[in-house]
C-alpha cells in the first residue's frame, strides 16, 4: 500500500443535491460536461469555458436516464438509456423519443415496471452498450440485469444476462478487451474483445474489491489504467492494467458514482448519502459534481452511428 499515490479533494467543483448524479460525459468540440440525476430524472450540463456558475438543466424529464453518449453527424440530438429502452433526447426541447424498447412478452409482466437503465458506452464501431437494471423504486435488486447492445441499425443483442447492477464499461485502447463492472458482485471483468462484429469471450475477473463500497463506473486513461469509482466508500481509485490498485482519491462524500476525463482532470458525480444521520459530514456534500488534477487524459469517446432516421 506504500506505493499508491494519493490525491484528497475537499471541496465541489459544483454543490448539488443530486438523488443520484451518473453518466459524466465529455463532449470535447464544445468543450461541455454533461451529467445525469437518475432518481430526480435530469440531465445536467456546464459549459467548462465559462466555469459552475454556468450550469443549466437539459431536461427535466418523465423517465430516469442511466447514460448517454453522442451521435455521429448531429450535436443537437443525443442517445440515452431511459427506463424502458434506448431513446434519443433533443437537447434543444429536452424532449425524448424511443428508439427500441427493449422488454419482450417472454421476459414476464411488469418487467417495465421493474427495470431501468444504468450505465453504458459506445464501441469504436459505433455501438451503444448499456446496462439494465431492478429499479429500486419499483423492486428489490435481484439478478435480473442485462447488458445490452444497440447496433447502428437498431438490432438489439442481450450480450450478458442473470446480473445485479450492470455497471461501468470500457475499453482498451488497442480494441482487444473490454471490461465491464457488475457492482452487486463487487467485480470488474475482463472479456476478449472482438471490434469487428461487437463479441465478447473469455469472461475473467480483472479486479474484485475487498471492504466497504463496491465498484460502479470508470474511466479508462492512455497508459491503459482504470480509474473506479467506489460507491458507499469516499473513494475513486486508480487500477493497472494488472488489476492492481496504484491510486486512491479521496472525497468527502461517499456515494460515489463515476469519474470523467476533461483533459488531466477528473471530473466525478455523486448520490445522496444513504444513510445521513450516521454519517452527517458525508451527507453534506453529497449529490455534488467533483474535480481533481490527476496528471493522466483518457481516451476519446466514440460516437453512436445512427443509421435511422
Amino acid at each position: 500500500m506504500a506505493n499508491i499515490k494519493r490525491w484528497t479533494v475537499t471541496e465541489p467543483y459544483l454543490k448539488l443535491d443530486c438523488g443520484l448524479g451518473e453518466a459524466p460525459y465529455y463532449e470535447e468540440e464544445s468543450h461541455q460536461l454533461r451529467f445525469v440525476d437518475i432518481l430526480k430524472k435530469k440531465v445536467h450540463l456546464i459549459d467548462l469555458k465559462k466555469g459552475p456558475q454556468s450550469h443549466v438543466v437539459l431536461g427535466d424529464l418523465d423517465i430516469p436516464i442511466g447514460c448517454t453518449a453522442d451521435i455521429e453527424g448531429t450535436t443537437d440530438d443525443i442517445i440515452i438509456g431511459g427506463k424502458t429502452g434506448f431513446a434519443i433526447f433533443n437537447r434543444t426541447t429536452g424532449t425524448y423519443k424511443y428508439l427500441n424498447k427493449v422488454w419482450e412478452e417472454k421476459d414476464g409482466p411488469e418487467k417495465d415496471r421493474r427495470m431501468r437503465f444504468n450505465d453504458g458506452a459506445v464501441d469504436s464501431h459505433g455501438r451503444f452498450w448499456a446496462g439494465a437494471m431492478n429499479d429500486p423504486e419499483h423492486a428489490e435488486i435481484t439478478n435480473e440485469g442485462v447488458l445490452f447492445r444497440l447496433d447502428p441499425d437498431l438490432k438489439l443483442h442481450r450480450m450478458i444476462e442473470d446480473c445485479t447492477i450492470p455497471n461501468g464499461i470500457g475499453w482498451r485502447a488497442d480494441d482487444k478487451v473490454m471490461y465491464w463492472t457488475d457492482s452487486g458482485a463487487g467485480n470488474i471483468f475482463a472479456f476478449d474483445f472482438d471490434a469487428a462484429s461487437g463479441s465478447i469471450s473469455n469472461r475473467r475477473i480483472f479486479y474484485h474489491h475487498e471492504g466497504d463500497g463496491a465498484p460502479d463506473g470508470f474511466d479508462i486513461d492512455d497508459e491503459g489504467y482504470l480509474w473506479t469509482a467506489v460507491y458507499g466508500n469516499s473513494q475513486v481509485l486508480r487500477i493497472s492494467p494488472e488489476g492492481k490498485v496504484v491510486g486512491e482519491i479521496s472525497l468527502p462524500t461517499r456515494s460515489i458514482s463515476c469519474p470523467c476525463f476533461v483533459g488531466d482532470n477528473l471530473f466525478i458525480t455523486t448520490g445522496a448519502e444513504q444513510e445521513p444521520e450516521k454519517y452527517p459530514e458525508a451527507a453534506k456534500l453529497a449529490g455534488s459534481l467533483f474535480c481533481v488534477k490527476v496528471g493522466s487524459r483518457g481516451l476519446p469517446n466514440h460516437r453512436f452511428k445512427y443509421h435511422g432516421q
